[in-house]
């Protein structure tokens, strides 16, 4: 067998490292691929708003290669975040979610389409703030329905990462899974809060407390702190219902909601048991303390008079019946505790009306 020619023999090595290198390549953007795809069925299957952000900031960055990963969300008038809170999220785990009050505030204009260049302090620090080591970025608009709900901001330290030629289908492709994903679970959670408010006054309904209750007393035993719950009745609601009609008496209703809301801590749950009574639970407060708090929602319903419909006013008054549990005290299920609770306030509460009305009483005990 004769020997290659130098220049062919040197042109076939090239050609086989040409070929390793390819199937190098292949084999790379293969796996790259499938971990792609294993975290869109990941963020698909995200069942609430934590959850499914948890997993874009830890799972992303990880699989891209990617020094920053931030998301920047349409917010007008704090809607999202207000009910996500209200929910339980922590936002303080998020440090890279951010809002925004209008799409104007992305920086997309003229026309929402992805934008790849090197990194610009003064341009693109409102989607990676902090970030020092960023030399290229990706800023992609997460769309619905032709809508902006927000962005997704991808920074790499590497400046070739993210050019203006590199084309944009793959990041356009995975900012459509996101953004539907965000959108669905946003509206599943909205309703879920729905679910759990009043939607006269906006406070919790009682499906609300109840759970919260259950979910607090098992806390508070673990961390041997008191809670206290109030049942509050506005005194004499039939006759302003009677007086000035159904459109009044809902007037009053949200106006004491307000009220009572004034005086409670972020902590605290207030919601509305139905028809004029409202309950608030305190959170690692004893009887002494929820006592005081209870005489400044007294005295708070009855401040000032509330402007209804027609330049007409009316004076109300409120009783308010309180009750605490022991954070020493373990005994029996918290299902038991949770009603012997509700139970004790109400009769507090009773003892006020049967007292005079306009006035905060004690679960003294039998």
């Amino acid at each position: 067998m004769t020997d290659l020619p130098d220049d062919l023999a040197a042109e076939n090595r090239a050609l086989r490292e040409r070929m390793a290198w390819m199937l190098e390549q292949a084999e790379r953007n293969h796996a790259i691929m499938m971990r792609h795809q294993a975290f869109d069925l990941e963020i698909v299957g995200a069942t609430s708003f934590p959850e499914l952000i948890g997993s874009i900031f830890r799972t992303l960055p990880a699989i891209s290669e990617l020094e920053s990963v931030t998301l920047s969300l349409v917010d007008e008038g704090a809607d999202i975040r207000t009910v996500m809170e209200r929910l339980g999220v922590d936002f303080a785990a998020f440090p890279d979610l951010l809002f925004v009050a209008g799409s104007g505030q992305l920086g997309l204009e003229p026309a929402p389409r992805p934008r790849l260049g090197s990194f610009d302090a003064a341009r693109d620090s409102r989607h990676f703030p902090g970030a020092t080591a960023l030399q290229s970025v990706a800023v992609v608009p997460l769309l619905r329905n032709k809508r902006v709900i927000g962005t997704l901001n991808l920074g790499s330290a590497d400046p070739a990462r993210f050019t203006p030629s590199l084309g944009t289908d793959f990041v356009e492709h995975m900012a459509s899974i996101i953004a539907i994903c965000l959108e669905n679970v946003i509206s599943n959670e909205m309703l879920k809060y729905i679910g759990l408010t009043d939607s006269l006054t906006g406070v919790y309904n009682r499906r609300y407390l109840d759970r919260r209750l259950l979910e607090e007393i098992a806390r508070a035993r673990r961390q041997r702190y008191d809670l206290s719950f109030m049942y509050i009745d506005i005194d004499h609601f039939k006759r302003i219902n009677d007086t000035l009609g159904h459109q009044g008496g809902d007037e009053v209703l949200r106006e004491v909601a307000a009220r009572i809301k004034a005086e409670l801590r972020l902590s605290d749950a207030l919601a509305r048991f139905g028809g004029e009574e409202f309950v608030v639970l305190l959170i690692d407060a004893d009887l002494d303390s929820a006592a005081f708090v209870a005489e400044r929602i007294r005295a708070g319903i009855s401040s000032a008079m509330i402007d209804l419909p027609g330049s007409l006013k009316v004076s109300i008054t409120g009783s308010i019946g309180v009750a605490s549990l022991s954070g020493t005290a373990a005994d029996g299920s918290a299902e038991t505790a949770a009603r012997e609770l509700i139970a004790q306030a109400d009769e507090a509460l009773y003892q006020a009306k049967a007292g005079g009305r306009d006035r905060v009483v004690r679960y003294a005990g039998a």
